[in-house]
């Protein structure tokens, strides 16, 4: 299937089940040529068939042993690791590549949206320094497809907790800049609890630390920021409501009639309301 044959599928909607997705949609995924539009597209892939697609792209070999082997074990594990396992398996057969730098651009610019994100973690994978992969990981904290983007936050959080106070100094012009995707990226990074990640502790213990990232923040035009930094300050809520609620009552003394900040305080408050 040639690449322009899809492009009469790339402003569908996605199936709202798995079984209706369309047989053409679902190969041209598998083949790496289509991002996926929902989660039932992303459940829907068939890894070994979209890995060994997107191996030949690279220029690596589909067929090898590493991922042969990988493939092998997949089931033992829950759907989102497996991603991880696969990740890993093609950044061991770049590293035996020739031209390395070559194929790693090439997945990280990938047509598909899953192989972008196989290309986030190689950022994990590299063993760099806090700094270096928060430089390396923010073209995909800018990457157009949403998954893409959570996969971005997600790669980096050991990583940011392990130099917390480091990270925090680091992300401060995220929050300034242009694209509401990098400012976002910071927020939700950030987040105390966060969903399906690792926790931090410090920020649950307190939370004011991270009021250099959130002040900027706080009558963002953007509601894909705004619902990230509410959802950070009701995470906070969880562990320390006094400071979350002193600090919503304050933002709204400064800034009266501010919608955007109302719409934040409103979401931030919505735990504590509830009790």
């Amino acid at each position: 299937m040639a690449s322009a044959s899809v492009d009469h599928l790339r402003q569908r909607k996605g199936a709202f089940r798995i079984a209706l997705i369309p047989p053409e949609v679902l190969q041209a995924l598998n083949e790496g040529l289509l991002e996926t539009v929902n989660l039932n597209e992303f459940m829907a892939l068939e890894l070994p068939r979209l890995a060994r697609s997107v191996a030949g792209q690279l220029g690596l070999d589909p067929e090898s042993e590493r991922l042969v082997d990988t493939f092998a074990m997949l089931s033992a594990f829950k759907p989102m690791q497996r991603h991880g396992h696969i990740a890993r398996a093609l950044y061991d057969l770049t590293a035996l590549h020739a031209e390395r730098d070559a194929v790693a651009h090439r997945l990280a610019t990938h047509p598909s949206d899953v192989a972008r994100s196989w290309a986030v973690q190689w950022v994990t994978l590299s063993g760099l320094p806090l700094p270096a992969q928060l430089q390396a990981v923010r073209r995909f904290a800018a990457d157009p497809h949403f998954g893409v983007r959570e996969m971005a936050w997600m790669a980096v959080r050991e990583a940011t907790i392990a130099s917390l106070d480091e990270a925090l100094v680091l992300l401060a012009p995220w929050v300034a800049d242009a694209d509401p995707n990098i400012r976002r990226f910071a927020s939700e990074l950030t987040r105390p609890r966060g969903v399906w990640c690792a926790q931090i502790e410090r920020l649950k213990a307190e939370p004011w630390l991270g009021l250099p990232l959130l002040e900027p923040l706080r009558a963002d035009p953007s509601r894909y920021v705004q619902n990230s930094v509410a959802n950070w300050l009701n995470d906070a809520s969880r562990t320390k409501p006094d400071w979350v609620e002193q600090t919503c009552a304050r933002w709204l003394d400064e800034g009266t009639g501010v919608p955007q900040t109302a719409y934040i305080v409103r979401r931030a408050l919505r735990t504590l309301d509830k009790r």
